[in-house]
């Protein structure tokens, strides 16, 4: 079975939360969704297109639809 990769947006978010001393779960719980949909967009199987700005605003990011990883 294949592993699945973090997006380049997934890692940029979870070094975020690392950073920040913080939880996927917590990060949920702020933006409203599940930690498996939360899952399904750090791993671009769901493009995460209702929760994003609210990920970024969360989480003090800047939004960069051409994030390189």
């Amino acid at each position: 079975m294949k592993k699945r990769q973090l997006t380049p947006q997934g890692k940029r978010i979870i070094k975020r939360l690392v950073d920040l001393g913080k939880t996927q779960v917590w990060l949920c719980k702020q933006v409203g969704t599940s930690k498996m949909y939360m899952n399904f967009i750090l791993h671009g199987e769901r493009s995460g297109e209702k929760y994003l700005p609210k990920i970024y605003e969360v989480l003090n990011l800047e939004e960069d639809e051409h994030q390189s990883a």
